[in-house]
């Protein structure tokens, strides 16, 4: 292969807060020395107005980031990417997120809930989004095989489901190269709880080695087959909060446009 390139998409930023209705209060309950170390003790106050209205506002907010989520390809740290066929999917699941938000906040008496989505290009031969993604494709072929090493089904099938997820930005030559890995895992997996079932199975020690063959051609691509014509593209997505948590919505990056 003489390049890397990606599928042309678009890098997905969402945020979405809840604001208003919770606050806190931290007390500093002091600091132990401990050795060469110390320990420090905090406790913090949680105060709800209205616990039925906070509870429908993450309903809202998980429904509404779920809503983009479905035509997004979640890709890690590199957050939120969609093929560039999906563009008209995408606007409309901003339409029917942002209607989620607004239903919400019209019927609201003291919270308030935000949304934002911003959008960049990705093109084919963007050199940072190739590392990103190869990175997260080689870490995740790593916990495969780690998932094998122990006997772990889930393990071994949520590292595969997000290979295969973030695989589609990819061409479909690279593809072929990650799907090897993710039969491989997927088979094992298969085995493991088959035999959870019967007894004991020992390690496929021939399978992990397939997976780390796998996964060492894939950083070579990275290695051997540097990208010309560099476009950047704005940062990676935040990530959600933490449920019933209020987040502050990170500020606007440049480069990137609202659909």
């Amino acid at each position: 292969m003489d390049s890397v390139t990606l599928r042309p998409g678009l890098l997905v930023r969402l945020a979405t807060s809840i604001k208003g209705n919770t606050s806190y209060k931290t007390f500093d309950l002091g600091t132990e020395r401990q050795g060469d170390g110390e320990v420090s003790k905090w406790d913090t106050e949680r105060t709800v107005k209205d616990r039925a209205e906070q509870d429908r506002a993450v309903k809202a907010r998980s429904a509404a980031r779920g809503i983009i989520s479905r035509v997004c390809i979640d890709a890690g740290e590199l957050g939120l990417l969609c093929l560039r066929e999906n563009r008209v999917a995408l606007l409309a699941a901003e339409a029917a997120a942002r209607a989620v938000v607004r239903e919400f906040n019209d019927s609201a008496r003291v919270t308030r809930l935000r949304f934002n989505l911003v959008t960049g290009e990705v093109a084919e031969n963007d050199a940072s989004a190739v590392r990103a993604i190869n990175q997260e494709l080689s870490d995740l072929m790593e916990s495969m095989a780690e998932g094998m090493k122990n006997l772990d089904s889930d393990v071994i099938r949520d590292a595969a489901n997000r290979a295969r997820n973030i695989g589609q930005m990819l061409t479909p030559d690279v593809q072929e190269r990650v799907q090897v890995a993710i039969d491989i895992a997927r088979k094992t997996a298969r085995q493991i709880v088959k035999a959870g079932e019967t007894g004991a199975l020992e390690v496929d020690k021939a399978a992990i080695a397939r997976i780390a063959q796998a996964r060492t051609m894939f950083l070579d691509l990275d290695e051997q087959a540097p990208v010309q014509d560099v476009e950047h593209v704005a940062p990676a997505v935040d990530f959600e909060p933490m449920p019933e948590v209020e987040v502050e919505t990170a500020p606007t990056q440049p480069r990137m446009f609202d659909l």
